[in-house]
């Protein structure tokens, strides 16, 4: 934990500027919010996959009592 903190440094209000500064300039104002919906969805799958899977396994361990 503490070389990614050694790596990242302090990462304040400034560093998130210039990081969405520099996603603007590469993707264009009309291109983000598709960027993120995609990867908002994305991430929906993937809590959804988790949860599938924890479900099954939580019963099977039921029918083994």
């Amino acid at each position: 934990m503490s070389s990614l903190y050694m790596f990242l440094g302090e990462f304040g209000i400034k560093e998130g500027l210039l990081i969405l500064l520099v996603l603007l300039l590469l993707f264009g104002g009309k291109k983000i919010p598709e960027l993120m919906k995609g990867f908002g969805s994305g991430i929906k799958e993937f809590k959804n996959a988790a949860k599938d899977d924890q479900q099954p396994a939580n019963s099977r361990a039921e029918e083994k009592r």
